[in-house]
């Protein structure tokens, strides 16, 4: 497999992946947010001082989201890993997503593989947040892994109507070709371009790589229109 082709097509998804992360990922926070909210005002008086102690939470998580669009970072780490403490699912969730981008936007890429390792491990949080941290964490290892450990862990999510599969199958195919499976990585990268649930950036990147493999998925696309 040519060497330059490959790092070309690696560099095109680190590229395109934070984006397509945090229109995702962003979109699914705010939405656990609000049902977090939502929930807490249903429950029966005498929860009424747990109700109030997470909704100070996510009013406290909201603060430090601006602080850090802000500028204002100094205090954001700690609190963030305090919040991490609460018990609501998606509180903790929201506060360990925000501390491992923290410390990527730090240049601590250790630091942030390990929390979203952690997301990922985490059987108490729900999967959506788990498969969004695992796609993260092996995104930020790629270089790091062998190719059929990216392909093992990924296996799950690099499937049609998976949410993830976008994500996950483009790593998949890219492992596969580094393998040297070229008809195994065309055939993913043309499965990538015909399902409509995969963002359009992906997609049309798939058609030209899928092509570039010896795989025709030129017409992948006409669907979106119909």
């Amino acid at each position: 497999m040519n060497e330059t082709f490959l790092r070309e097509v690696d560099e095109n998804l680190r590229r395109d992946q934070m984006e397509d992360f945090l229109k995702r990922n962003g979109a699914w926070l705010i939405a656990a947010v609000v049902i977090f909210l939502v929930a807490s005002g249903g429950f029966i008086w005498w929860k009424q001082h747990q109700v109030q102690r997470s909704a100070a939470r996510v009013e406290k998580l909201a603060a430090i989201y601006n602080d850090i669009g802000s500028g204002k970072m100094d205090q954001a780490p700690q609190q963030l890993d305090e919040i991490a403490k609460s018990g609501s699912k998606a509180v903790r969730a929201s506060a360990l997503f925000a501390r491992a981008a923290l410390a990527l936007q730090q240049n601590d890429s250790k630091l942030a593989v390990s929390t979203y390792k952690a997301v990922a491990g985490d059987s108490g949080l729900p999967k959506p947040y788990r498969d969004a941290a695992l796609v993260r964490q092996t995104a930020l290892e790629f270089d790091q892994l062998q190719p059929g450990d990216v392909i093992a862990r990924l296996a799950p999510l690099a499937k049609p109507g998976e949410p993830w599969f976008g994500s996950a199958g483009e790593m998949t195919a890219l492992a596969l070709a580094k393998q040297g499976k070229s008809q195994e990585a065309g055939q993913l990268y043309a499965a990538i371009a015909k399902d409509q649930g995969v963002p359009q950036t992906i997609r049309a990147r798939a058609i030209q790589v899928a092509g570039s493999l010896g795989v025709d998925a030129s017409s992948a696309l006409v669907t979106k229109a119909q």
